[in-house]
């Protein structure tokens, strides 16, 4: 696979196969928990898994930020004309350097203050014990999870996008089966979903260190000079889809405080079946741009604009193809997702066809919004990235999140997102049109 001379859409397409296996098997962990959790504990299974979920959207997106940040700056090195080996390695040395001290923080944050943590979050009373219930497993494992996403960016942009897929794959069925096992036939519910998640994640991350033991890997640790100095490059470099997950844990922690005052346990309940379609929708996003970024960074490094261009072409293609499925199913069949994750109380079904429908106007232009920050960071471009980012995830959404429900009633929360999502949109499409001509016009010069 050459990033610099190979055929475009062949490399493309063969690394959105991968990068949408691994995107997609990620978040099997949480939505395969949330729906046999729902199933077993009705309702309130389906409220306490939404309160875990900024838990993984903390964990996963410190991940990110390790990987992301650190093998954009990788493959830019290794695209330029000298291709220094040495130094691009100091990077992953320091992408994992990084990654032990933010799994160590995680780690004893949530073994130590995991109560605090989820009633900040929003449960309450018999939520709160089964979420505390679902995360008790979960403690022994924080590291696999944050190592999985690190590990996995850099495997791509190492030319093994297969293994990433594997590796993710391999503890993504476990689970999916572990799951089923533990919560019903061991009968131990919530507990049960956590210990197969918790075990799973172990098998990924075994699966992908079998990368280091392969001739093709040219990954090593190394001494880097300046870490203090790389470290920062690399948060800089990655803090926008790092900011994304976390915004997506700061979302859900004001959607569930929101509804909670506003509308009740039945409306959480229905939010977490959408945290659930949000994270796929979300998870189809990242695919594209981590199929992307590896291509565009290392021509970027060469100055091959025109390669960026066709590059572009087939991502905005494969985002609009996203956009419009995910769509359409929270259009046409919104209780067939609450079915899915839940064992649904009349009342529920009552309320979720509206909520799903309004909320899910969103996912028109989710995808291009948190592909773009892909696409800014591969370009060197992280200050565009980190306006879009903390625009969609935390300024305009929380604005609208606090005040459209106190202004005009609780039902109007949920179009915070499709207002935010066009909002940033507009912004986020001149950005790219204006980079992409310099783009065209640095190649002709």
């Amino acid at each position: 696979m050459d990033f610099l001379n190979g055929k475009i859409k062949t490399l493309y397409f063969k690394y959105l196969s991968a990068a949408f296996g691994s995107a997609l098997i990620t978040s099997i962990y949480s939505i395969v928990d949330m729906a046999m959790v729902g199933q077993y504990h009705g309702p309130e299974g389906s409220a306490a898994l939404a309160v875990v979920a900024p838990v993984w959207n903390i964990i996963y997106s410190l991940g990110l930020l390790m990987g992301i940040g650190g093998s954009v700056l990788f493959s830019t090195i290794r695209g330029k004309a000298d291709g220094d080996i040495r130094k691009s390695n100091q990077y992953f040395t320091a992408s994992v350097i990084g990654s032990v001290i933010l799994a160590a923080i995680v780690w004893l944050l949530i073994i130590f203050f995991d109560k605090q943590l989820l009633v900040f979050f929003g449960a309450q009373d018999n939520t709160l014990t089964l979420a505390r219930e679902y995360v008790e497993p979960i403690k022994f494992a924080i590291p696999f999870f944050l190592f999985n996403q690190m590990l996995a960016a850099y495997l791509r942009n190492d030319k093994n996008p297969s293994l990433a897929t594997g590796g993710v794959l391999a503890g993504g069925i476990f689970n999916i089966f572990g799951d089923y096992f533990f919560v019903f036939v061991c009968d131990m519910g919530a507990y049960g979903a956590g210990l197969a998640t918790a075990i799973g994640s172990a098998i990924s991350f075994l699966a992908m260190l079998s990368h280091f033991f392969m001739k093709k890997n040219t990954l090593r640790l190394v001494k880097p000079e300046g870490l203090f100095r790389k470290l920062k490059e690399i948060t800089v470099t990655g803090f926008s889809t790092f900011f994304i997950d976390v915004a997506m844990g700061i979302l859900t922690i004001l959607f569930n405080r929101q509804i909670m005052i506003y509308l009740g346990t039945n409306a959480l309940a229905v939010y977490g079946v959408i945290v659930n379609i949000s994270t796929f929708v979300q998870c189809c996003a990242y695919s594209v741009g981590q199929a992307s970024q590896p291509i565009i960074s290392t021509n970027y490094g060469a100055g091959l604009g025109d390669r960026i261009r066709e590059t572009l072409k087939y991502a905005l293609g494969t985002v609009a193809f996203f956009s419009i499925l995910w769509t359409a199913l929270s259009m046409l069949i919104p209780n067939a997702f609450i079915r899915l994750f839940m064992a649904p109380t009349e009342d529920v079904l009552a309320i979720a066809p509206a909520i799903i429908r309004c909320y899910g106007i969103s996912f028109l232009l989710l995808p291009l919004n948190v592909f773009s920050t892909y696409y800014f960071q591969a370009l060197m471009k992280p200050k565009i990235a980190f306006i879009a980012s903390v625009a969609r995830g935390l300024v305009i959404s929380g604005i609208l999140i606090c005040l459209l429900p106190a202004v005009l009633g609780g039902n109007i929360i949920w179009f915070a997102m499709p207002i935010t999502e066009l909002v940033v949109a507009v912004f986020v499409v001149s950005e790219m049109i204006k980079y992409t001509k310099q783009l065209s016009a640095e190649r002709k010069g």
